[in-house]
């Protein structure tokens, strides 16, 4: 008799890595996936022969997961300069890493977004997240990343005008609500590593993933209705047993799953994207409305980072609303945002072709405490019996799901009936 598989609900980054692991342990497995598509909350769209992600997001290479998972120079990845470019009182003004970017060094000394010392402060925040071990931060002592920042000394006007605008965007809250675990750990990621985007959209991340999987172990468009310990029901009425079941599945469609009457709370965020003839910017850069005034958060140029998000002749530009910005019909919407950016780049930007908007209400999980891993493993056990991994149970992150995916792997690796 064929050994039962262990199937893992959702084909997102945490059940992907789920089933590498098990493969690599010889465990039998099966994807079920609702869609017709493999990467969950990691998409990326054609339109007109642009990229479109679903969904600013970009591949931190300091991510210790992907370095260990993915084979990084296959996904021919583009780098985003360092720091941001930040518009401040009615004009753009730079804040660099100087050891990276030293030629900015000057230009952030004197940038307006922040005292000098805010700058120096800066500096020690890196080495205070830089001592010992990553996982060890999120050891430490719990507050809000905004009560983070003022205890470290900065001043309201660099918060305002930079951690705002760049954590809010990370987070996809405004208030900076968000753990001070969370923060430390995702600062010093992205103050060692590089901010990138493969040449084919961030949806080449799962699809690496999923390429070495058996095409007999993944099925697609197999929307579950309802999971057990030991057996899933498909919406077709198909029941499927198993040796063991893996919810990994978004958090709100995990609580669907399991009954729960607590579904897991959400951040959103709505992403625009234009079309241009050429980018309004001079370097692969973020940049960042400093002001806190308007509905836009941030701005980019996906092309200029990596060119096959364009057609050779034009530019992709990305734009981020902040979470209270305007509610609006979709071309209403595009309009208004051209009208803002135009009084930062100038007339040219009314003849930006809108591409698409994406709104997102279940973007990324709330998370204003993070548990440390001290006091348990980084995926759960429903009193059901199924497992459940996901970046909920870490930091909500592309670390976090690709994380989850394979500490639950390799859970049911070391367990009685798949030990080796």
């Amino acid at each position: 008799m064929d050994e039962l598989p262990i199937v893992i609900v959702g084909a997102g980054l945490a059940g992907l890595c789920c089933a590498r692991r098990l493969q690599q342990a010889q465990v039998p497995f099966l994807i079920l996936e609702s869609t017709d598509r493999v990467g969950g909350r990691v998409r990326t769209e054609e339109c007109s022969g642009f990229r479109l992600d679903v969904g600013f997001q970009v591949l931190l290479t300091s991510y210790p997961e992907v370095a260990n998972t993915l084979d990084l120079p296959s996904l021919n990845l583009g780098s985003f300069q360092s720091g941001a470019q930040i518009r401040y009182n009615g004009k753009f003004v730079r804040l660099a890493d100087p050891w990276r970017e030293p030629r900015h060094l000057l230009a952030t000394a004197v940038s307006g977004v922040g005292t000098l010392a805010d700058k120096l402060r800066i500096f020690s925040l890196q080495r205070d997240v830089a001592r010992g071990d990553l996982d060890a931060l999120l050891e430490r002592p719990e507050t809000t990343t905004r009560e983070r920042l003022v205890e470290h000394g900065f001043s309201a006007r660099i918060i305002e005008g930079f951690f705002e605008p760049f954590f809010g965007g990370v987070f996809l809250e405004d208030e900076l609500h968000t753990s001070s675990r969370k923060f430390d750990y995702l600062f010093r990621l992205f103050s060692t590593g590089v901010a990138t985007l493969p040449a084919g959209g961030m949806a080449q991340i799962p699809q690496q993933l999923a390429a070495g999987l058996p095409n007999h172990a993944v099925r697609l468009s197999a929307p579950v209705r309802h999971v057990a310990a030991a057996n899933v029901e498909l919406e077709s009425g198909e029941r499927i047993a198993a040796a063991q079941v893996v919810v990994a599945c978004d958090p709100w469609n995990a609580a669907r799953l399991l009954g729960s009457s607590k579904p897991a709370l959400a951040h959103g965020t709505r992403t625009l994207y234009f079309a241009a003839p050429q980018s309004p910017l001079q370097d692969p850069i973020l940049v960042l409305n400093g002001d806190g005034v308007g509905m836009v958060r941030s701005v980019c140029v996906p092309s200029q980072v990596s060119s096959g998000y364009a057609p050779a002749d034009q530019a992709l530009i990305s734009v981020s609303l902040r979470s209270e910005s305007t509610e609006g019909q979709e071309g209403e919407l595009s309009e208004q945002v051209r009208t803002e950016l135009s009084q930062w780049f100038g007339a040219a930007v009314h003849q930006w072709q809108h591409l698409r908007t994406f709104e997102i209400p279940h973007a990324l999980p709330h998370q204003d405490s993070i548990q440390p891993p001290s006091t348990g493993p980084r995926f759960s056990i429903d009193p059901s019996g199924v497992l459940v991994c996901g970046d909920a149970h870490d930091i909500a992150s592309i670390q976090g799901a690709m994380r989850s995916g394979r500490e639950v792997a390799e859970h049911l690796i070391k367990s009685a009936r798949f030990g080796q």
